[in-house]
């Protein structure tokens, strides 16, 4: 399982719709609005890096909304 902080910058005004339809998608587990350089963030949950590369490609990139993203892996170092 791997377990991701993905960063989303949106285009301005557009917070809310982006909020409201990354909110149920059943791989993102937490969402929320954030002030400062990046509007929302979500934690994601997936079996492994093709989902993830899946999930990036077939749900954020279809969002018109979203200007930028930054991905974080959570790492296991230290567990």
């Amino acid at each position: 399982m791997i377990e991701a902080f993905i960063l989303i910058i949106v285009k301005p005004g557009n917070e809310d719709l982006v909020y409201e339809k990354l909110k149920n998608i059943p791989q993102v587990k937490e969402t929320y609005k954030v002030y400062g350089e990046y509007d929302i963030i979500i934690r994601v949950e997936v079996n492994d890096i093709k989902e993830l590369d899946k999930f990036h490609d077939e749900v954020l990139r279809k969002i018109n909304e979203i200007e930028m993203t930054e991905t974080l892996i959570a790492s296991s170092y230290g567990s």
